[in-house]
């Protein structure tokens, strides 16, 4: 599969800016992993990464809710021929589908989802609402302000890096960095 026909199953799926701005953000982080795993000689496709990360998520204004969410939306994925390693990926980024995160592409994706979100949510109250302004430091005043975008999980941003087995801030900063590279396309360049 391309990240073509993945992007066109997302924007089938995904009416929503905000969605498809975080299924772009989550492929954003993937990606760069992908990028950075490849250079250090780790065998990986990248368009598997790119098109994993783009389709974590189509299925979310269909299915909202635990446990329909990615499960149902597997079977869609299923039916269009998307491969087995990526449904499997989808599959491990929820806690609740009994798919263990065992593959580097799954321990990337779990550990990138949350972030993404976390990261953009920081940008939008900034003042210049720019990804540019945001860092570690700030992001990790952020997640102790529980009140602070509520909906995500603290705990999966920590778990996410370390089963991904990176240092928490270096993960971070890895992201921020990554969506700095494409703030204009994320919608976060202020």
């Amino acid at each position: 599969m391309t990240r073509e026909q993945a992007w066109s199953i997302v924007c089938e799926f995904i009416q929503s800016d905000a969605l498809r701005r975080h299924s772009l953000a989550v492929e954003t982080c993937v990606s760069a992993y992908a990028a950075k795993y490849a250079a250090e000689g780790v065998a990986l496709d990248p368009e598997t990464w790119t098109v994993t990360a783009l389709l974590h998520d189509f299925d979310w204004e269909i299915h909202p809710q635990a446990p329909d969410h990615p499960m149902k939306g597997e079977s869609i994925l299923q039916e269009r021929g998307v491969p087995d390693e990526i449904r499997r990926a989808i599959l491990s980024h929820a806690n609740y589908s009994g798919v263990p995160r065992e593959s580097l592409l799954e321990k990337t994706l779990f550990a990138c989802d949350e972030l993404a979100g976390f990261l953009t949510a920081i940008s939008y109250v900034k003042p210049s609402r720019s990804i540019r302004e945001v860092d570690v430091k700030s992001v990790r005043k952020k997640m102790k302000d529980k009140a602070f975008a509520r909906a995500v999980n603290r705990e999966d941003i920590v778990n996410g890096a370390a089963e991904l087995g990176v240092d928490l801030d270096a993960h971070i900063d890895f992201c921020i960095g990554a969506m700095q590279a494409r703030a204009s396309e994320l919608g976060l360049a202020g």
